[in-house]
């Protein structure tokens, strides 16, 4: 297959190159930077066979250009792009995140050819079904109404216009990604090495999380499973709430996690990004399991342990 991935540079994209190159795919990476990290590192030095494989296309894909004529050409898209949440929401940086997203995703779909029998995989977020407390949400749940649920709401309805032309278009409903060297653990563990790791606030709201492995793995699984489409949960069978994924650090860390950080000093420091930070979605892999899909990393400490 003939895969194009926007958003190639970052912290799942990367991992995302290296999966689907070692399972023999053709990828097409897509960002801004000048070059992609496999080919400034040394992986292609310790796979050399797979160099031919593996395309490197600079561009900002919030303008329209001549990346498009990839994405015409390619048998799969995986569009991962989107600013990084991480950071004081201010109107500008609400309106990086929300253009960053939505602009990409219809310079995406304005590519894509008539009667196309394309696949298109785009990322959103469990953060679609906003705050929603104990409730247990499927895919069929409906949206929440904070900013990032409404990001979520018009980034999806961005990629199901792709459905017009005739693309398969499945939408990728990430809860935190827990991987090696970045992501929300890498942001974690200092605190947690240095005695001050714990909840935040009283930590009883859920926390939707899945390992990377188990992400590329349903990354690929959606796209050989053609009957998926639609929206799809991203996240363990497993869902915890935030005081025990703190004690399940700690333990693999040989730490304490008795140091919770208060959720009114959340919200003072960190703003509105501190409420989405306290929001709980206690979300299950509904579609994903209906459809046969096995995780290799359910349980939380077996997660952790591999990874940390």
């Amino acid at each position: 297959m003939n895969i194009l991935i926007t958003g190639a540079s970052g912290f799942v994209g990367t991992a995302l190159c290296r999966f689907l190159l070692n399972k023999g795919e053709e990828v097409t990476g897509v960002g801004r930077s000048n070059q992609h990290l496999l080919n400034s590192g040394t992986f292609f030095n310790d796979h050399p066979a797979l160099k031919d494989k593996f395309r490197w296309v600079s561009a900002d894909t919030e303008h329209s250009g001549d990346w498009q004529e990839h994405v015409a050409r390619a048998d799969v898209i995986v569009n991962l792009t989107g600013k990084n949440i991480f950071g004081y929401w201010t109107e500008n940086y609400k309106k990086q995140i929300y253009t960053s997203r939505v602009k990409t995703t219809e310079n995406i779909v304005a590519a894509l050819p008539d009667k196309s029998s394309a696949t298109l995989l785009n990322t959103s977020a469990i953060g679609y079904y906003g705050d929603r407390g104990d409730v247990s949400l499927t895919e069929k749940d409906e949206p929440g109404n904070d900013f990032l649920a409404k990001v979520c709401v018009d980034w999806e309805k961005s990629a199901l216009k792709g459905a017009e032309k005739g693309a398969r278009v499945v939408l990728m409903r990430f809860g935190v990604v827990l991987g090696k060297n970045g992501g929300a653990l890498g942001k974690m563990l200092p605190a947690f090495k240095f005695f001050a790791g714990g909840p935040l606030g009283k930590g009883l709201h859920w926390f939707p999380w899945i390992h990377m492995d188990d992400l590329l793995c349903a990354i690929l699984f959606c796209i050989e499973t053609q009957k998926i489409e639609g929206a799809v949960n991203f996240v363990s069978p497993d869902p915890l709430r935030h005081k025990e994924f703190a004690s399940a650090l700690g333990h693999a860390l040989n730490r304490p996690s008795l140091m919770p950080a208060p959720a009114f000093m959340i919200k003072a420091i960190m703003g509105e990004m501190g409420h989405a930070f306290l929001s709980s979605q206690r979300a299950t892999p509904s579609v994903l399991s209906d459809n046969g899909f096995k995780f290799r990393f359910s349980d939380i400490d077996m997660a952790l342990t591999d990874l940390v």
